[in-house]
Parts: structure tokens; C-alpha cells; sequence
């Protein structure tokens, strides 16, 4: 749940006329998360990233969103 996020749901709350935490509610059961991820866990992303455990990791596109965009 990050500012960016808080945001994106105040604009949805607002666009379908209901309160923030309606908004976070409909928004995570029409997304099908089962919850709102934390900074922390993207730091945590960014730490491995960087880290020299990702040393042989190249090209990656890597979509840390909670499932929120569904693939293959």
C-alpha cells in the first residue's frame, strides 16, 4: 500500500461513489488479491535485486503486484 496506490484508490472511491475503504475492498476483490502488498516488500524485491544473488539474472521484466495482473 504505497502512496501511489492510496491514491489510485481515492480516485476510485471518488469515481464510483464510495468511501476509501469500500474503494480498497471492491477494488482488492475485483483485482483478486487477497491483500494489499507494503513498501517493505517491494525494498525487499529491490534488495535481492541488487544484491549479489541476482548476479546471473539479466533481461527479466519482474511484476511485483500480488497477482493483480494475470499471466501464463
Amino acid at each position: 500500500m504505497t502512496d501511489r496506490r492510496q491514491a489510485m484508490l481515492a480516485r476510485y472511491a471518488d469515481a464510483h461513489g464510495m468511501t476509501s475503504d469500500e474503494a480498497m475492498s471492491e477494488f482488492a476483490a475485483e483485482a483478486r488479491i487477497a491483500r494489499y502488498g507494503k513498501p517493505s516488500e517491494i525494498a525487499d524485491l529491490i534488495a535481492f535485486l541488487v544484491s549479489p544473488a541476482a548476479r546471473w539474472l539479466t533481461g527479466a521484466v519482474i511484476r511485483m503486484d500480488g497477482g493483480e495482473s494475470k499471466a501464463i
